[in-house]
């Protein structure tokens, strides 16, 4: 019997590079959008309403990302398919992809603020807070991304925004191999990333690119990801000049649970509009679905 699948549905593949290959071109053929993920847990994790939508090959070890990575660029060279590589961490995979761009492979890349931002060699012994999935790598690492970034290997910078309560974290007894892996980074990663940015040398626009003009293109949502005429009135008004420091207590996260409290960061959110309506925060939700087109 063949199953019959929707258009735009996704393909979650885990790090096992030989299935990789099979789904890839499995895909290709059926004209399914493949979504390579580097480090993708097992189905069950998946929410509800992805499940009936989403393949999910797995488990994955968080120290596979990058040595998969050029078995995917290879399938995706072989077979044409367009393959989109997400949660970049290691930028030892740069080269292979910079490489694979330069031949025509339909390949877009993302990365996190957690990788551009937070090193390895600052993370003390018990800090859970910093685990996320693929782990924190050391500062050389993140410069080689941000290099990615400039270049135009890495496509834009994506949140990962992955909350969880303090007692998964085990900030308690310290231990990484039971704590939870995800950082939440949704309030905070404009700032994060200007902050980096703006030492680097790289303009607000560039950043504007990189969190939101990019990814709404990538995924096909016309009416966002920039300010136009006709388009929704989504904005934020922002104090590129303006710093605060980071407090865990303070954070709009129903679980304040954070890496970066106590940094200082440039860049304040005064106030933000969704359609063209100011959003409160302790108000009704106003999101709706987005849909390409």
């Amino acid at each position: 019997m063949t199953r019959r699948v929707a258009p735009l549905s996704r393909v979650y593949v885990a790090n096992r590079g030989e299935i990789a290959v099979r789904v890839i071109q499995a895909c290709q053929s059926l004209g399914i959008r493949t979504v390579i993920g580097v480090s993708t847990a097992d189905r069950d994790s998946l929410p509800a309403r992805l499940a009936d939508r989403a393949v999910c090959i797995g488990p994955a070890q968080a120290s596979q990302s990058y040595l998969d990575i050029p078995v995917v660029v290879t399938a995706a060279r072989e077979t044409g398919c367009r393959t989109h590589l997400v949660h970049l961490s290691s930028a030892e995979a740069l080269p292979a992809l910079a490489a694979a761009r330069a031949d025509g492979v339909r390949l877009t890349v993302e990365t996190c603020p957690h990788y551009l931002t937070l090193h390895a060699e600052d993370i003390a012994d018990g800090q859970t807070q910093f685990k996320c999935c693929p782990p924190v790598r050391g500062a050389a690492n993140a410069d080689r991304l941000w290099q990615g970034l400039a270049d135009g290997v890495i496509d834009f910078v994506v949140s990962d925004h992955s909350p969880c309560t303090a007692e998964l974290k085990r900030l308690d007894v310290g231990d990484f191999g039971l704590a939870w892996g995800g950082i939440s980074s949704v309030q905070l990663g404009l700032p994060l990333v200007w902050t980096e940015a703006r030492r680097r040398g790289h303009s607000l626009a560039r950043v504007i690119g990189w969190m939101a003009t990019n990814p709404a293109t990538l995924i096909g949502v016309r009416d966002k990801g920039g300010i136009a005429v006709g388009r929704p009135a989504d904005l934020v008004v922002f104090a590129p000049d303006a710093s605060f420091t980071v407090d865990a207590r303070q954070l709009r996260h129903k679980n304040p649970v954070t890496p970066y409290d106590g940094r200082t960061l440039d860049g304040v959110v005064r106030q933000t509009y969704l359609r063209g309506e100011r959003v409160d925060t302790g108000g009704r939700p106003r999101g709706r679905l987005l849909t390409r087109g």
